[in-house]
């Protein structure tokens, strides 16, 4: 017993480290805003919406609009534009994004076998996204959307902790089981000191191709609450697909 006791105090006496400091922030010189498009849970429209946005900031509002999609396990947003193949690299061995619709895009699609999954380790995940963060030609631009994986894992963690974003916006859909994960993306940005600007609500209603009537039929109502209940705006409805 008085071996556990002497063991305790020696152990108690050791100097205590704390939590290492955080990595420093990546510079993107050239790029006047950078905003996050996340969502808690998979299947909400988040990559579509992401999408959407950065092509219509393009066209109808005239900016100048990168996408990095940053979902390294489910590159879609390359796929969405209508962009394939590896980039050319330019000036200072940075890869060139590749643009379509006034959108200048960098997926780690691009980098990979077509059809080659990405079985990686959280290490592994961080690397490359710190290599599509600042191994790239963005420059210059009005915007730098993200479009991050869903959840509030590592990937999250390191572009909040890597880049200085100016605000984040959560996807998310009427249901009851999206909704309690789309809360708790909005707590994560806020707890690690990132403006949330709004919230979309996706799949927000159907309409019947023959009468032209709605069904809400993922639920109504929700995300309104969930939108009050944080204090931040909601940004917009979004319909589901039209029927024929």
């Amino acid at each position: 017993m008085s071996g556990r006791r002497g063991l305790w105090r020696a152990f108690s006496a050791m100097p205590r480290r704390g939590p290492p400091p955080p990595p420093p922030k990546f510079v993107l010189p050239g790029i006047k805003h950078i905003v996050a498009v996340a969502s808690g849970k998979g299947g909400v429209g988040k990559s579509t919406t992401a999408v959407n946005l950065a092509v219509a900031m393009s066209q109808s509002l005239g900016l100048r609009v990168g996408l990095l999609d940053a979902d390294v396990f489910g590159p879609s947003v390359g796929h969405m534009l209508g962009l394939s193949g590896k980039p050319e690299i330019g000036e200072g061995g940075l890869m060139v994004p590749r643009s379509a619709h006034g959108v200048r895009c960098m997926s780690m699609a691009f980098l990979l076998a077509q059809d080659a999954p990405a079985i990686w380790r959280g290490p592994m995940v961080m690397g490359a996204l710190e290599t599509l963060m600042s191994k790239v030609l963005w420059a210059p631009l009005d915007v730098l959307l993200l479009d991050l994986p869903p959840g509030t894992g590592d990937a999250q963690l390191t572009v909040t902790q890597r880049l200085h974003l100016s605000g984040a916006v959560i996807v998310s859909t009427p249901q009851d089981i999206a909704l309690l994960d789309a809360r708790r993306g909005a707590l994560m940005f806020r707890q690690v000191g990132v403006p949330v600007l709004g919230i979309v609500e996706n799949m927000s209603y159907f309409v019947c191709g023959h009468c032209g009537g709605e069904s809400h039929i993922f639920g109504q109502g929700g995300v309104q609450k969930a939108a009050a209940d944080l204090h931040m705006p909601l940004l917009g409805q979004v319909s589901g697909l039209r029927s024929a």
